[in-house]
């Protein structure tokens, strides 16, 4: 049976940390769900790059590609140069990917996490976690 791919793609740093958050993050998805087949990529200073990741998706049988920045809000990278890299005008969010055999699958760009209940919860998580650590 055939699965989406997912490639999520980071800022990326010249710190090994910020790679291995990203890659981490990935690898708990991929706990959560079978559904898709996922992989990681970097716009700078880390590999594999975003070209580099979109290269190796297309070895792969998949159904569809969809793309996941791994970005607090939309800026540059979001915006501009991620779309850029996958063939889509800015504000586009949907395309199409060509596997290394010909097939031509859609191609789904998403959203960065922006505004979300989660995200305050994990905040005030840390806030917590930080007074109770440090007074």
């Amino acid at each position: 049976m055939r699965k989406q791919g997912l490639l999520l793609i980071g800022h990326g740093s010249r710190l090994n940390y910020n790679k291995e958050l990203i890659t981490s993050t990935a690898e708990l998805m991929a706990e959560k769900t079978d559904e898709y087949l996922i992989k990681t990529c970097f716009m700078e200073n880390s590999s594999p790059t975003v070209l580099e990741g979109l290269d190796s998706m297309k070895c792969e049988d998949i159904e569809l590609l969809v793309v996941v920045p791994l970005f607090l809000a939309k800026g540059v990278h979001v915006l501009e140069d991620i779309p850029g890299l996958l063939g889509l005008k800015s504000n586009e969010s949907r395309g199409s990917f060509i596997l290394a055999n010909g097939t031509e699958i859609p191609l789904v760009y998403a959203e960065p996490i922006g505004k979300d209940p989660l995200l305050a919860d994990i905040m005030l998580k840390n806030a917590n976690f930080a007074l109770n650590t440090h007074l």
